[in-house]
């Protein structure tokens, strides 16, 4: 297939590559005395052997550039609310107690070892780009009172650093039931910690199944828990089309109901729900009322599947039908056809600022356009083949993407990532076999152990490896069941995405498998509903009664 590789305009392949220190239960694996329980595993960090209180009232001190960011804050807030979500802030907790002894003021200590934290953060920027800076240090120790240090720092260049640093500091804070107090064990710590990959997503299918407004929120909740960074979002495909686009108001006529759509409000909402856009949104397209109290950190992708997986396009405009019997690959024929796709892009550009979009481009059946007449005839007189014609249309959609301001991404074949790099393309690497969530019988260790850059030795061309991402197909999953399947397989993915290869190599049944145990009880303390890790198909529920840490 001819591809654009001028040096500008770049084309990006998703391939379907056919990929706190606490005591556990030692059933669940190594001596739990030797493992982190962190996840993902921080690149480099060290700990000592002191466990630090944690004051409700914990206050924050934002420093630098861009430590006083209103997402710093926002984020802070969020994440005092996780950590404190037993007993609520030291005023309040202090009121309940005074209640609880019938009136009589009950005693609190107004000593903590840890009552701020302090984040640094160097750059004023909250631009949200692939390849941001999401490195950070952490550091929390006991104060001697004379230390300029704080007991507890995070330092970033930029906030969405900071926001990855949040996330570690909160996993690191335990609720003790006997103290009925925040701790912090094995302290003192010192974490540096980036990513292994820029790019980090999962992709939702809402044309399957439609997924509520709520409900991708809670997706995108739950993956700033695993430090993804991307949500490639497959709206649109063969069997419904549920997005508003103003251009061709009824495109929107392909949706399932009327009830299963997503307005352009909506869309604008869940992209910011994600990166903390709203500012800059709200200004442009005059929406003063909206707010959106997230951000996660976490970019947008949108897909639109083009040529094929696109039936229900022309359930509002049939002339994109080949004709009324042969409902896809779209027309290539016509004008209309690519007018309508440039209108589409320009409406969508303006909702989705990340710079990747993807075209799909997979699965073409194009026996529909040499069955029928008027694209046989036109094959005909400019000597193209159907594989031919595929290409052109492919090429011709991906101009219009880069007229839009975007990098095009499209789907290929499996096992082709090595050959791509060795053509100097860019490369985000899913599994078909091992990172396709709705393959419900694959364990976790298969999706933990499948790796990017596998089958590519030079340095160099690992490089142009960006990233991957796990993909949950909707033809089997909708509400009901979507969370349990994402999580916990996703999360083996994220560390693989994450961390140091060889940090996290070896013997995962006694490395790996237990904080992924933790991990998914995290998930399931924050609402998130993991499945149990060990059950032969995902999303099963426990086959019978047992510990959180180890089904």
């Amino acid at each position: 297939m001819k591809t654009h590789h001028g040096p500008n305009l770049p084309v990006i392949f998703l391939l379907l590559a056919l990929f706190t220190l606490l005591p556990l239960n030692p059933a669940a694996g190594a001596d739990a005395s030797t493992l982190t329980y962190l996840w993902p595993l921080p690149a480099d960090f060290d700990s000592g052997e002191q466990t630090l209180s944690v004051d409700p009232d914990l206050a924050l001190v934002g420093d630098g550039n861009g430590g006083k960011s209103a997402i710093v804050k926002d984020a802070f807030d969020r994440y005092k609310g996780i950590i404190f979500k037993r007993g609520g802030s030291g005023s309040r907790r202090s009121l309940a107690l005074e209640r609880f002894a019938g009136g009589r003021k009950a005693k609190r200590s107004a000593s903590y070892d840890i009552a701020g934290l302090k984040i640094v953060v160097h750059s004023e920027s909250e631009e949200l780009a692939l390849g941001v800076d999401e490195s950070y240090k952490l550091f929390i120790g006991k104060s001697d009172g004379q230390s300029i240090i704080w007991e507890a720092t995070i330092e970033a260049n930029t906030i969405y650093g900071a926001l990855r640093g949040l996330e570690t500091f909160s996993q690191l804070c335990i609720f003790d039931y006997g103290t009925k107090s925040v701790q912090i064990h094995k302290a003192p710590w010192f974490i540096q910690d980036k990513p292994r990959f820029d790019y980090r997503g999962m992709m939702i299918d809402t044309s399957r199944h439609y997924l509520p407004v709520a409900v991708i929120k809670q997706i995108i909740e739950s993956m700033s828990y695993a430090k993804f960074n991307v949500l490639h979002w497959h709206i649109i495909d063969e069997q419904s089309f549920p997005l508003e686009v103003p251009s061709y108001p009824k495109l929107w006529k392909g949706s399932y109901s009327n009830w299963e759509r997503y307005t352009v409000e909506d869309a604008y909402e869940i992209v910011n729900y994600g990166s903390g856009l709203y500012k800059e949104i709200q200004q442009v397209f005059l929406l003063p009322n909206l707010v959106f109290p997230y951000d996660a950190g976490i970019n947008v992708m949108a897909e639109v599947d083009v040529p094929g997986h696109a039936e229900s396009w022309g359930v509002g405009y049939p002339d994109l039908w080949p004709s009324s019997s042969c409902r896809e690959p779209l027309d290539v024929t016509k004008n209309f056809t690519f007018d309508l796709i440039s209108g589409m892009l320009s409406d969508m550009r303006k909702i989705f600022p990340f710079g990747l979009f993807h075209l799909g481009g997979d699965e073409v059946n194009t026996d529909c356009w040499s069955s029928t007449p008027h694209i046989k005839k036109w094959l005909a007189e400019r000597n193209l083949t159907t594989k031919g014609a595929y290409e052109y249309f492919v090429l011709k959609a991906q101009e219009i993407a880069i007229s839009k301001g975007w990098t095009p991404v499209n789907w290929l074949g499996g096992g082709v990532c090595p050959a791509a790099v060795a053509k100097g393309f860019r490369c985000i690497f899913s599994n078909q076999g091992f990172w396709y969530l709705d393959h419900l019988d694959v364990p976790w260790e298969d999706v933990y152990t499948a790796d990017p850059v596998e089958g590519i030795f030079d340095a160099s061309k690992q490089k142009l490896v960006i990233g991957g991402e796990v993909c949950m197909w909707g033809e089997t999953a909708d509400t009901s069941d979507v969370l349990q399947t994402i999580w916990p397989r996703a999360a083996a993915a994220a560390e693989r995405l994450w961390s140091k290869k060889e940090d996290i190599s070896g013997n995962i049944t006694l490395t790996a498998l237990p904080r992924l145990h933790y991990f998914r009880c995290l998930l399931n303390r924050r609402g998130v509903a993991a499945a149990p890790v060990n059950n032969k198909y995902a999303r099963q529920p426990p086959i019978g009664p047992g510990s959180c840490y180890l089904q």
